[in-house]
Protein backbone atom coordinates (compact mmCIF):
# COMPACT_ATOMS: atom_id res chain seq x y z
CA UNK A 1 0.00 0.00 0.00
CA UNK A 2 0.88 3.52 -0.79
CA UNK A 3 0.23 6.02 1.96
CA UNK A 4 -0.39 9.37 1.43
CA UNK A 5 -0.09 12.09 4.26
CA UNK A 6 0.16 16.11 4.42
CA UNK A 7 0.32 16.67 8.26
CA UNK A 8 -2.13 17.90 10.42
CA UNK A 9 -1.95 21.56 9.81
CA UNK A 10 -2.16 23.31 6.71
CA UNK A 11 -3.71 22.01 3.56
CA UNK A 12 -1.72 21.17 0.07
CA UNK A 13 -3.97 20.67 -2.64
CA UNK A 14 -0.73 20.78 -4.86
CA UNK A 15 0.71 17.47 -3.28
CA UNK A 16 -2.84 15.44 -3.36
CA UNK A 17 -4.18 16.86 -7.30
CA UNK A 18 -0.48 15.54 -8.39
CA UNK A 19 -0.56 12.49 -6.71
CA UNK A 20 -4.46 11.47 -7.73
CA UNK A 21 -3.25 12.24 -11.51
CA UNK A 22 -0.30 9.58 -11.41
CA UNK A 23 -2.63 7.28 -9.51
CA UNK A 24 -5.23 7.58 -12.00
CA UNK A 25 -2.67 6.97 -14.93
CA UNK A 26 -1.15 4.18 -13.15
CA UNK A 27 -1.97 0.16 -13.29
CA UNK A 28 -2.88 0.92 -9.52
CA UNK A 29 -1.46 -2.82 -8.65
CA UNK A 30 -0.90 -1.29 -5.03
CA UNK A 31 -3.19 0.21 -3.58
CA UNK A 32 -3.36 4.04 -2.20
CA UNK A 33 -4.67 5.41 0.72
CA UNK A 34 -4.46 9.11 1.91
CA UNK A 35 -5.02 11.27 5.30
CA UNK A 36 -5.08 14.45 3.70
CA UNK A 37 -5.83 17.38 6.20
CA UNK A 38 -8.48 19.38 4.71
CA UNK A 39 -12.36 19.88 5.41
CA UNK A 40 -12.48 23.58 3.78
CA UNK A 41 -15.43 23.81 1.13
CA UNK A 42 -13.62 24.16 -2.13
CA UNK A 43 -10.21 22.27 -1.38
CA UNK A 44 -9.05 19.59 -3.94
CA UNK A 45 -10.93 15.55 -3.45
CA UNK A 46 -8.92 13.21 -4.75
CA UNK A 47 -10.95 10.57 -7.42
CA UNK A 48 -8.61 8.14 -7.42
CA UNK A 49 -7.74 6.62 -4.24
CA UNK A 50 -9.28 6.10 -0.86
CA UNK A 51 -9.03 9.35 1.56
CA UNK A 52 -9.49 10.82 4.75
CA UNK A 53 -9.50 13.80 6.11
CA UNK A 54 -7.95 12.89 9.98
CA UNK A 55 -6.84 9.38 11.21
CA UNK A 56 -7.22 8.58 15.00
CA UNK A 57 -4.14 8.33 16.19
CA UNK A 58 -3.52 3.95 16.52
CA UNK A 59 -5.24 3.78 12.76
CA UNK A 60 -2.46 6.30 11.45
CA UNK A 61 -0.15 4.25 12.55
CA UNK A 62 -1.53 1.11 10.98
CA UNK A 63 -1.88 2.41 8.37
CA UNK A 64 1.72 3.97 8.28
CA UNK A 65 2.88 0.36 9.39
CA UNK A 66 1.30 -1.78 6.43
CA UNK A 67 2.66 0.72 3.63
CA UNK A 68 5.26 -0.44 1.53
CA UNK A 69 5.85 3.13 0.53
CA UNK A 70 4.94 6.60 2.09
CA UNK A 71 4.25 9.87 0.39
CA UNK A 72 4.48 13.50 2.37
CA UNK A 73 5.21 16.92 2.37
CA UNK A 74 8.23 17.41 4.08
CA UNK A 75 7.75 17.90 7.56
CA UNK A 76 10.17 16.28 9.57
CA UNK A 77 8.05 14.12 11.89
CA UNK A 78 6.93 12.02 8.72
CA UNK A 79 10.33 11.78 7.47
CA UNK A 80 12.21 10.54 10.22
CA UNK A 81 9.14 8.16 11.27
CA UNK A 82 9.54 6.88 8.21
CA UNK A 83 13.37 6.51 8.42
CA UNK A 84 12.90 5.16 11.86
CA UNK A 85 10.31 2.15 10.29
CA UNK A 86 12.20 1.57 7.41
CA UNK A 87 10.05 2.76 5.18
CA UNK A 88 10.86 4.42 1.78
CA UNK A 89 9.81 7.68 1.55
CA UNK A 90 8.67 10.05 -1.44
CA UNK A 91 8.70 13.91 0.06
CA UNK A 92 7.39 16.98 -1.93
CA UNK A 93 7.98 20.31 0.04
CA UNK A 94 5.22 23.00 0.77
CA UNK A 95 6.08 26.61 -0.50
CA UNK A 96 6.33 29.89 0.87
CA UNK A 97 5.66 31.89 -2.03
CA UNK A 98 2.85 29.66 -3.03
CA UNK A 99 1.35 30.63 0.58
CA UNK A 100 1.45 26.72 1.15
CA UNK A 101 3.85 27.28 4.55
CA UNK A 102 4.72 30.78 6.15
CA UNK A 103 8.34 30.02 4.87
CA UNK A 104 10.40 27.86 2.44
CA UNK A 105 11.66 25.62 5.45
CA UNK A 106 10.62 22.48 3.97
CA UNK A 107 12.29 23.51 0.61
CA UNK A 108 15.62 23.52 2.44
CA UNK A 109 14.91 20.47 4.41
CA UNK A 110 14.46 18.33 0.95
CA UNK A 111 18.12 20.38 -0.47
CA UNK A 112 19.57 18.67 2.97
CA UNK A 113 18.30 15.10 2.60
CA UNK A 114 18.14 14.97 -1.44
CA UNK A 115 20.53 11.56 -2.07
CA UNK A 116 19.95 9.83 1.11
CA UNK A 117 18.81 6.17 0.77
CA UNK A 118 15.21 6.06 1.53
CA UNK A 119 14.25 9.31 0.96
CA UNK A 120 13.20 10.07 -2.28
CA UNK A 121 12.74 14.07 -3.45
CA UNK A 122 10.21 15.67 -5.72
CA UNK A 123 11.31 19.21 -4.98
CA UNK A 124 7.72 20.05 -7.58
CA UNK A 125 4.75 18.74 -8.74
CA UNK A 126 6.17 18.02 -11.91
CA UNK A 127 8.94 16.02 -11.21
CA UNK A 128 6.36 13.74 -8.54
CA UNK A 129 5.68 11.39 -11.12
CA UNK A 130 8.76 10.00 -12.06
CA UNK A 131 9.77 10.40 -8.40
CA UNK A 132 7.05 8.08 -7.33
CA UNK A 133 7.75 5.72 -10.30
CA UNK A 134 11.16 5.37 -9.39
CA UNK A 135 10.25 5.09 -5.53
CA UNK A 136 8.01 2.05 -6.69
CA UNK A 137 11.01 0.57 -8.78
CA UNK A 138 13.09 0.85 -5.68
CA UNK A 139 10.85 -1.48 -3.61
CA UNK A 140 11.96 -4.56 -5.79
CA UNK A 141 15.79 -3.67 -4.50
CA UNK A 142 17.39 -3.58 -1.16
CA UNK A 143 15.52 -2.64 1.91
CA UNK A 144 14.64 0.78 3.00
CA UNK A 145 17.41 2.82 5.34
CA UNK A 146 16.66 2.84 8.82
CA UNK A 147 17.83 5.46 11.17
CA UNK A 148 20.21 4.61 13.19
CA UNK A 149 19.67 4.06 16.95
CA UNK A 150 23.20 6.61 17.22
CA UNK A 151 24.22 9.93 16.03
CA UNK A 152 26.15 10.35 12.94
CA UNK A 153 30.06 10.65 13.85
CA UNK A 154 30.00 14.19 11.83
CA UNK A 155 27.67 15.50 14.30
CA UNK A 156 28.78 13.97 17.30
CA UNK A 157 32.39 15.40 16.62
CA UNK A 158 31.19 19.13 15.73
CA UNK A 159 28.88 19.06 18.64
CA UNK A 160 31.62 17.73 20.79
CA UNK A 161 34.32 21.02 19.59
CA UNK A 162 31.81 23.15 20.46
CA UNK A 163 30.47 21.69 23.70
CA UNK A 164 34.12 21.56 24.58
CA UNK A 165 36.24 23.79 23.24
CA UNK A 166 33.47 26.37 21.93
CA UNK A 167 34.80 25.64 18.20
CA UNK A 168 31.84 26.40 15.38
CA UNK A 169 31.15 23.98 12.64
CA UNK A 170 32.79 24.93 9.33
Amino acid sequence: MIFLTIGTHEPFDRLIRAVDEWYGATDRSLPLFGQITDPRPGAYRPRNFEWVSRLAPLEYDRRFAEADLIVSHAGMGSIITALHRGKPIVVMPRRGHLRETRNDHQFMTVRMLSGRPGIHVAEDETRLPAILDAALAALAGPAAARLSATADPCFTDALRAFLVDGRRPG
